[in-house]
């Protein structure tokens, strides 16, 4: 699954809705798709963002994710899944936002004690977008 999100194979909106999970996010109405902090939405999150951030598209959310890895977690990426960085040819803010949602994921499985599944929830994948700018 986080090989599938650093390869642009799965939608932002899931990739959001991952991070919002974890961080405690629910949502407010199942037919808007709306997410609302709730009582166990982490205090500084729930500061700055009440209503769940669109962490792929909205630079502040993506800053201060990075912000909230602590710092014996940054390397995940390279460590866990021999993730070196994208090309230079594919630098576009929403791939960096992905990596960053994935070295955040990373990170709260290492702090949870927490292992990946294969079962664990993962949608159909999706052709890479045709304008990694704009995304699926």
């Amino acid at each position: 699954m986080l090989i599938a999100i650093l390869n642009d194979r799965v939608t932002d909106r899931f990739v959001a809705e991952l991070v919002w999970e974890r961080l405690r996010y629910e949502p407010e109405d199942k037919n808007d798709g709306v997410w609302k902090a709730s009582e166990e939405t982490p205090s500084e999150w729930l500061s700055r963002f009440p209503e769940a951030p669109k962490i792929i598209s909205e630079r502040s959310a993506s800053v201060y994710l990075t912000r909230s890895i602590p710092k014996e977690f940054k390397q995940l990426l390279k460590i866990k899944l021999g993730f070196s960085g994208y090309r230079i040819n594919e630098l576009f803010p929403r791939r960096t936002r992905r990596a960053t949602a994935v070295s955040w994921l990373l990170a709260w499985l290492a702090e949870n004690n927490y292992e990946l599944k294969e079962s664990e929830k993962m949608p159909l994948l999706v052709e890479k977008p045709i304008d990694p700018l704009k995304g699926h």
